[in-house]
């Protein structure tokens, strides 16, 4: 017989900002809108391009 359980997805660790790509150190994180970021300046610069595109 087939193996019918399902099995749970593996999500990656983030280890870069997705603003500026900088590596995110453990002790400087700064977790929002279910990613995490180097800093809120990042988070907020991500915050002004989504708000410009969705502008557009």
């Amino acid at each position: 017989m087939a193996d019918t359980t399902v099995k749970p997805q593996i999500q990656e660790k983030q280890t870069n900002c997705p603003a500026c790509n900088k590596p995110i150190k453990k002790r400087k994180k700064y977790y929002r809108n279910g990613k995490y970021y180097c800093s809120k300046k990042c988070y907020k610069k991500t915050l002004k391009k989504e708000a410009k595109d969705e502008a557009k």
